[in-house]
């Protein structure tokens, strides 16, 4: 553990410091290059999966209302759309006809990453008693992840002027170290259909050791639950009761669950559900609690990463029936310094 000047204690179980004082990657240290080449031995034929969702699902708002579907335009020529635009309207001899757009995204609103700088927790990282809003490795809030607002301890909210965003943490790091490596299905999905199970350590388990899955150090750990494949059902029609009471996901209130997270090494834990864990989570016993306790763990904790609305269901399929578990993730984010999530159109080749 380095010394490290923006805390004096870390948190029981976490990573900080273990990677570097200044440290921003996290588990992403353990993606190396003998792991990469663990990743393209599983390679046998070539043939690739497409694991996002179409990046206009789920449809509408109602997964969560701060996030919308991306809005497509074309750029403008002046007062003139710049699509199906022929160039003879500045150049007579010209024979060219051209599109151009842009979009207004929700970076998390579909197939999406959450870096290292998504959620932090109240935590007394100066040994003063007094706990502060920090994040992994010690990176405070309001000034290494800087927002339009500041908020007291009482959530009284004073405007900031500073240009806003994720001055460390950010999911530039995650496109950087590129997103390769070996991934590891479990399916869920197989052993408990649509029932809506709150996936325990018991059950975790169990899965594993009927499909002999082995998850190493490094490894991208997939968990198919079947609630992509619902979306795509649903049509942009999603139908939250039935998708949340459907598909499973992992006990984020379960010790021994975070324990084997921790245990396992796993760069990233990646799901085609929600949230990876259930949300909301079962009640929390303590005086205080994260609302997310797996969130919690491995982003503030373990420099673990989660994806979230992956779409797994093809590759799950062809995996199990060919006896295999084990492929080539390849799954960087968008390269936005700055941003606290990010889309995806990860693959996967067996």
């Amino acid at each position: 553990m380095a010394d490290n000047a923006r805390w004096t204690r870390r948190p029981e179980g976490s990573t900080w410091g273990d990677f570097g004082p200044d440290d921003e990657k996290g588990r992403l240290n353990l993606l190396t290059p003998a792991k990469v080449l663990q990743g393209i031995a599983e390679v046998k034929l070539g043939k690739t999966f497409c694991l996002s969702l179409p990046l206009d699902y789920p449809g509408g708002a109602i997964l969560s209302p701060r996030r919308v579907p991306p809005v497509l335009r074309p750029t403008m020529r002046g007062d003139r759309p710049n699509m199906n635009y022929p160039l003879r309207c500045d150049d007579p001899t010209a024979t060219d006809v051209v599109c151009d757009d842009q979009v207004i995204l929700t970076l998390q609103y579909s197939t999406q990453w959450d870096s290292l700088a998504h959620v932090g927790q109240m935590f007394d990282a100066d040994g003063d008693g007094k706990a502060e809003d920090v994040f992994y490795n010690g990176y405070r809030a309001g000034r290494d992840i800087i927002g339009p607002a500041y908020y007291d301890e009482k959530g009284n909210m004073t405007p900031c002027d500073e240009p806003q965003g994720a001055r460390h943490l950010g999911v530039q790091n995650m496109a950087e170290t590129c997103m390769q490596g070996r991934g590891v299905m479990i399916d869920l999905e197989a052993h408990f259909g649509r029932s809506g199970r709150i996936v325990s350590h018991a059950d975790l388990m169990g899965v594993m050791r009927q499909d002999k899955v082995i998850v190493e150090p490094g490894d991208f750990v997939l968990f198919r639950t079947g609630f992509a494949e619902m979306l795509l059902e649903m049509n942009k029609q999603p139908d939250r009761e039935k998708l949340f009471s459907s598909a499973c996901a992992l006990d984020g209130r379960d010790e021994k669950l975070r324990q084997w997270v921790t245990d396992s090494g796993a760069v990233a834990l990646i799901s085609d559900n929600f949230g990876v864990e259930t949300t909301p989570a079962r009640p929390c016993m303590d005086d205080f609690c994260a609302t997310l306790p797996l969130h919690a763990h491995c982003l503030f904790k373990l420099g673990c990463y989660l994806g979230e609305m992956f779409y797994l269901t093809e590759l799950a399929d062809w995996l199990r029936a060919n006896g295999r578990n084990r492929f080539l993730f390849t799954g960087p984010p968008l390269r936005l310094p700055g941003a606290v999530g990010s889309p995806a159109t990860p693959v996967a080749t067996v």
